[in-house]
């Protein structure tokens, strides 16, 4: 069932770290935000990923099972009569992805999105044989990073022998690029496991356009198409109740032969401002955590904004921005269904 969601396609969240006053594990809010994004109608979360903050990884933290434990005894909890995929976060050396892998398949996590972060002194031969070694020990999730954010430029070449490796299972595109974004799918679709790789948009600049788009190649003299089954995003930590029918729709949409795309085009283009003013781009992205942050602390699901990293906070404007779109586009947003959770919620501790 878990295969099927994930070329079907789904929404998967990245789920932010909560954090008390003193930078610790709020445990209580971490469970609770799990609960929030099951209750969402989401098919999975990402966790230990950079939404969740590298930093846990740091012997002096030292958060990053605790995490992957919470989140997997929460779906666990919620007994779900439906798939719900779980997928962890691996970066590092080898020998550390491959440790975090181990970690993973031990809370049931089904996949591991290998970032390639941090390995900028491999050439792209050393990282294909980094993927191969980890992707034998869990199923892969391909993850193309953004440069700005720690990741690399990588050659269509690159991609070619990535989607050969038997274990990688999907990809998540994330370089904000068009170029690069489209290497990725062509190397997909003349591969000879076009069919065994879903592809997930993590372009948060792009997310509904990416979603509607098919791509067309011709390959050995046949037309191959493939398109985005679903997206891994850290836009969709935030307003995740309405992300499911937004998701819905264009899925909906597509099946219609692309009846209503104008509209749904239109409405992308709103997604992008509200991410804009989340992610911090005019700054380098530098706010993009604390902007996940400042939505989750206002609709009561944090209690602060609270990074690791104490030098990670918003960027000057970042909050009259977040004020701007939540106030243009309340549609997107989903206050009512966070207040009735949280209702629910604490009358279940009152009981």
């Amino acid at each position: 069932m878990i295969p099927d969601l994930l070329y079907s396609g789904t929404v998967i969240p990245a789920h932010p770290l909560a954090l008390d006053a003193d930078r610790r594990l709020d445990e209580y809010r971490q469970r609770r935000l799990t609960r929030y994004y099951i209750a969402s109608g989401v098919g999975g979360v990402a966790v230990g990923v950079h939404t969740t903050q590298f930093a846990i990884r740091d012997p002096k933290v030292g958060l990053y099972e605790t995490v992957l434990r919470l989140a997997s005894e929460e779906i666990a909890a919620a007994q779900l009569k439906r798939p719900f995929i779980k997928v962890a976060g691996l970066c590092g050396p080898t020998a550390q992805a491959a440790d975090e892998a181990r970690v993973a398949l031990k809370y049931g996590y089904h996949l591991g999105l290998l970032s390639l972060g941090g390995l900028n002194h491999l050439s792209e031969g050393e990282l294909i044989a980094h993927v191969r070694t980890v992707s034998e020990i869990i199923p892969i999730f391909g993850f193309y990073l953004q440069p700005s954010v720690g990741g690399r430029i990588l050659s269509y070449s690159f991609w070619e022998q990535l989607v050969e490796i038997p274990g990688v299972k999907a990809i998540k595109t994330a370089p904000f690029n068009r170029y690069q974004t489209l290497d990725v799918v062509r190397a997909v679709c003349h591969s000879s496991r076009c069919e065994d790789i879903a592809l997930y948009t993590g372009n948060d600049d792009n997310i509904v356009a990416d979603l509607l788009t098919t791509y067309r190649f011709t390959v050995n003299g046949r037309e191959v198409t493939k398109g985005f089954a679903g997206g891994l995003l850290g836009h969709w930590s935030v307003w995740s109740s309405q992300v499911v029918p937004l998701f819905d729709r264009v899925k909906k949409c597509i099946l219609e032969d692309y009846s209503g795309a104008g509209k749904l085009l239109t409405e992308g283009i709103a997604v992008t401002d509200m991410n804009a003013a989340l992610f911090d781009p005019s700054n380098a992205f530098h706010g993009s955590i604390a902007g996940i942050h400042e939505v989750l602390r206002r609709q009561g699901l944090l209690e602060g904004i609270w990074c690791l990293d104490e030098a990670e906070t918003l960027s000057p404007g970042q909050l009259e921005e977040i004020d701007r779109v939540t106030a243009a586009y309340p549609q997107l947003t989903d206050d009512s269904f966070v207040k009735a959770f949280l209702e629910k919620e604490k009358n279940i501790v009152n009981a």
